[in-house]
């Protein structure tokens, strides 16, 4: 199973936002938005999370992540 990382810290610092507020403006809980900016792979990712984000950020899901590991 493959493993991607999320570019969440790095799209939040160009916003220059905190993740709590990264939080309040996409919808996704913080708790989770911590787990996916600190983790270097992870293996399942809630699509429904990476969908508002990409909103918040107005980037393509695409544009969300790395794969790490195939």
């Amino acid at each position: 199973m493959g493993l991607v990382r999320l570019r969440v810290r790095e799209l939040t610092a160009e916003k220059g936002w905190t993740l709590k507020e990264l939080s309040e403006r996409s919808g996704v809980g913080y708790s989770a938005l911590k787990v996916y900016a600190r983790s270097p792979g992870l293996a399942t990712v809630d699509v429904t999370a990476l969908h508002k984000l990409a909103q918040t950020f107005d980037v393509l899901i695409e544009d969300l992540y790395e794969i790490v590991q195939e």
